[in-house]
């Protein structure tokens, strides 16, 4: 196994417990860092929730839920990233936020290699805040991070090729595929899938036809899995919304949001985590 011993996550909602889940079932041992007590009781409760479903499904190989939970620590203070020899920032995708807390996890970790979990913005400007860039690579995992087979890899002009390589050997420690990515507004997959989605906000606007049956289109027409709008709602409106407005202004308008996009998140409606969204949760 290539993957190190320890591994810091750097936030622990649902991508952060996803990431740290993926970390702990391919044996490393696993700490992750969050704002406050409250918030470090949700993530652990969050993973211990999914590797006990790992464990019901027989996808823990010979190991136990309570062997692999052994390894997970929660914290509210950087200070115990010490040592870690990788740090996975998993926190929401605000540009100032992101750079804050991986140059708190350089100098809390100075030897570890970062990742940024990033599904849209660059990687170069995250990188370029520290001391050392060529340290940060991307890791966009893709949610459920537990059920999910696919890591994007996303590499700026200044990572170093080792670490692109370590990242190639971490995502199959993990069992899951790479695919590597120049970076660039949307990477590949939140660009083409966040192309998909709005198109498919568009129709609903418009009436073409219920959000069921724009979604029964993409998944017995294309093989999609459950379906833009769907997915939509489990990835969070406001999360489409904020990275479609990312690329509308670095790509063009063929990114514009969709009014029915701002309205719904106006609203609250931010798909499964509110209850609402194009589907009722």
């Amino acid at each position: 196994m290539t993957l190190p011993q320890r591994v810091g996550v750097y936030g622990g909602g649902r991508m952060g417990a996803g990431i740290a889940h993926a970390f702990l079932v391919a044996g490393a041992d696993v700490t992750i860092i969050e704002s406050d007590d409250d918030a470090a009781g949700r993530a652990r409760s969050a993973v211990e929730r999914s590797v006990a479903k790992a464990e019901s499904l027989g996808a823990l190989a010979d190991r136990d839920a309570g062997t692999v939970l052994a390894e997970l620590r929660t914290a509210t203070t950087p200070d115990a990233l010490a040592g870690v020899g990788l740090v996975v920032e998993a926190v929401p995708e605000v540009l100032d936020l992101k750079c804050r807390v991986l140059q708190t996890a350089q100098r809390a970790a100075p030897d570890a290699w970062l990742a940024t979990n990033t599904s849209s913005l660059s990687v170069g400007d995250l990188a370029v805040t520290l001391d050392d860039p060529a340290r940060l690579v991307g890791l966009h995992f893709f949610n459920p991070v537990p059920a999910s087979d696919l890591v994007e890899i996303v590499v700026p002009d200044t990572t170093a090729d080792e670490l692109v390589a370590r990242a190639r050997d971490w995502v199959s420690d993990l069992a899951k595929t790479a695919i590597v990515v120049r970076d660039t507004p949307g990477f590949a997959s939140s660009r083409l899938g966040v192309a998909i989605a709005l198109e498919a906000m568009r129709m609903f606007e418009e009436g073409v036809a219920s959000a069921e049956d724009i979604d029964t289109a993409m998944t017995l027409g294309y093989r999609h899995p459950v379906g833009p709008l769907r997915t939509t709602d489990i990835v969070g409106l406001d999360v489409r919304l904020a990275i479609a407005e990312h690329l509308a202004a670095e790509v063009g308008e063929r990114f514009a949001p969709p009014a029915v996009l701002r309205e719904m998140v106006a609203a609250g409606r931010t798909g499964r985590k509110s209850g609402a969204g194009f589907y009722r949760w």
